[in-house]
């Protein structure tokens, strides 16, 4: 009896740009939903902070869960979250528990930066509040090899790219190329 050595599958790497519109595409529907529900007054709202809570866990945690690792941003930019097990991508979609562990950082930073947008005018050293989520993601950009941020070393996770989505980015560029040609007409 011989073992045999299954080869690994290869997955892309996902660039630090699509990841980030991503993020931001998802942070914002979040953001305008508990935006909604705010009283417009300046200071931290407990309740706006809820809904982002529970809006955030919904669509980064039970979406993605149930929906092949993606979420709305995800799916709009070809990415795909993925387990990661010894250093090694599985290719399955992360635990429940993992997806929390991993949204609960990045939820807080994101978080952090939903305060510090409704009180900037107010507050300008609110823009301090962007520090944490600054270092997690800027983590990404040292690390050559996965490029994973902190949140995603922490859960054990890996964005990659994928083959099923919306390939928003692709479509903003063919638009731009588009427009630019027929400006020089």
């Amino acid at each position: 009896m011989t073992i045999e050595r299954v080869p690994q599958i290869h997955y892309p790497q996902a660039d630090i740009f699509r990841r980030g519109m991503s993020l931001g595409l998802d942070f914002l529907g979040v953001w305008l939903i508990s935006s909604i529900l705010g009283s417009g007054q300046v200071g931290i709202q407990i309740l706006q902070i809820l809904v982002f809570l529970c809006f955030w866990v919904i669509f980064r945690v039970v979406i993605v869960y149930n929906n092949q690792g993606q979420s709305l941003g995800r799916w709009a930019f070809d990415l795909k979250v993925l387990e990661v097990s010894n250093g090694a991508i599985t290719g399955r979609v992360p635990t429940m528990r993992s997806l929390l562990q991993r949204e609960a950082i990045i939820g807080t930073g994101t978080l952090l930066v939903s305060i510090a947008l409704s009180n900037i005018i107010a507050n300008p050293t609110a823009i301090l509040l962007l520090l944490p989520l600054a270092i997690d993601c800027g983590a990404a950009l040292s690390d050559n090899q996965m490029q994973q941020a902190l949140h995603d070393r922490y859960a054990g996770t890996l964005i990659v790219s994928s083959r099923r989505g919306y390939s928003l980015d692709i479509k903003i560029k063919r638009l731009a190329e588009k427009m630019r040609r027929s400006v020089i007409r």
